[in-house]
């Protein structure tokens, strides 16, 4: 089982250690980038260290989208160390359930973008209920989600 505990100065480093295995490079951005990111966004933003057994073994973001309005999860990964044991199931389920909380604002979508080269990530978003939207960037896809 995996928690979600918020980014904070006490965990950082342990953001920035966290490797993706060899290949998925072109698949997620690294902690670092995602933390500039959820820096400037942080009036509507909440990244997480994802653990298990006490240990951060992944990271993952939940921006809120005041414009559409719309819950996204950015930048989910499981470090190299970790990948296989089905934390990246069980992390998603967590941040459903705290984006079900509406921390940011009122909306049931919940989208998110995975790279088409990607078969183990769709397959993870679709066993969850996401499914395509159509909207595609490049080598990128749109997922959505409808939750209660």
């Amino acid at each position: 089982m995996t928690e979600l505990k918020p980014i904070t100065e006490e965990n950082l480093i342990d953001a920035f250690n966290l490797r993706l295995a060899p290949g998925q490079e072109e698949f997620v951005s690294h902690p670092i980038r995602s933390l500039a990111q959820a820096y400037v966004y942080r009036d509507q933003c909440q990244p997480f260290g994802i653990y298990a057994d006490g240990k951060m073994i992944g990271y993952v973001m939940v921006i809120y989208d005041y414009d559409i309005p719309e819950y996204d999860i950015w930048h989910m990964m499981i470090d190299a160390s970790a990948q296989g044991r089905g934390y990246g199931g069980d992390a998603l389920d967590r941040v459903l359930e705290y984006i079900k909380t509406k921390p940011f604002g009122g909306s049931d979508r919940v989208a998110l973008t995975c790279n088409k080269n990607n078969p183990v990530a769709r397959k993870l978003y679709k066993s969850r209920g996401f499914a395509a939207t159509g909207n595609e960037d490049e080598d990128e896809i749109e997922l959505a989600l409808t939750v209660e």
